[in-house]
């Protein structure tokens, strides 16, 4: 048995992004950088690189799988995938859960029930519009994808020298935020449907 088979998927998620499964990690980084150079340099569209690769894929284990047949050898086993319907039901249910939430925030956010969030949600969209205006999708994808397998194991190294400087820049931070909410948001009416109404 080998050693990841007896792991839940997680501690094998939690390994390769502190790098202990360096490996893996490793591989990631460069299947990621060479789909980004294909998908961003070279000027094919999206759905025919992915349907070369799965091509390539299938005529790959199509062959090996003819050639040990030819050889008298058992054919490489592929792992069953099925999906429980338990597992369907648990997913729905989350994602019914989080979807009916977010309903929740927006319709409070469009009527106006909260300047504050209404105000944030404004910035964080035009932040999103102008980041998305200077770099594609593919190239966004690409920068989570390296943040997502480097910054854990740089925080595990270097983490109480991080806390200390996010801890600066948090005390700024609200510095700065309390004297715009005490001077802009405090003057501004905090729920204009109830005005209306009344």
């Amino acid at each position: 048995m080998s050693e990841s088979e007896g792991q839940p998927p997680t501690a094998f998620v939690t390994d390769v992004l502190l790098w202990k499964r360096w490996h893996v990690s490793l591989g990631i980084i460069v299947v990621a950088t060479v789909a980004w150079f294909l998908l961003e340099w070279t000027d094919l569209p999206f759905l025919t690189i992915c349907s070369d690769v799965l091509l390539i894929l299938i005529l790959v284990l199509f062959l090996h799988a003819n050639y040990a047949a030819l050889r008298n050898k058992q054919p490489p086993t592929l792992p069953e995938l099925v999906v429980t319907e338990e597992l369907v039901n648990t997913v729905a249910a989350s994602f019914r859960v989080k979807i009916n939430n977010a309903l929740l925030i927006a319709h409070d956010i469009t009527i106006g029930k909260d300047f504050r969030i209404f105000f944030k949600v404004v910035v964080c969209l035009w932040l999103l519009s102008v980041i998305g205006s200077v770099f594609s999708f593919f190239t966004l994808a690409y920068i989570g994808t390296l943040m997502m397998i480097t910054i854990p194991a740089l925080y595990r190294k270097y983490g109480t020298y991080v806390d200390k400087c996010c801890g600066v820049i948090q005390d700024q931070f609200s510095k700065h935020y309390r004297i715009v909410d005490e001077n802009v948001f405090n003057t501004l009416p905090r729920n204009v449907s109830k005005d209306k109404e009344s």
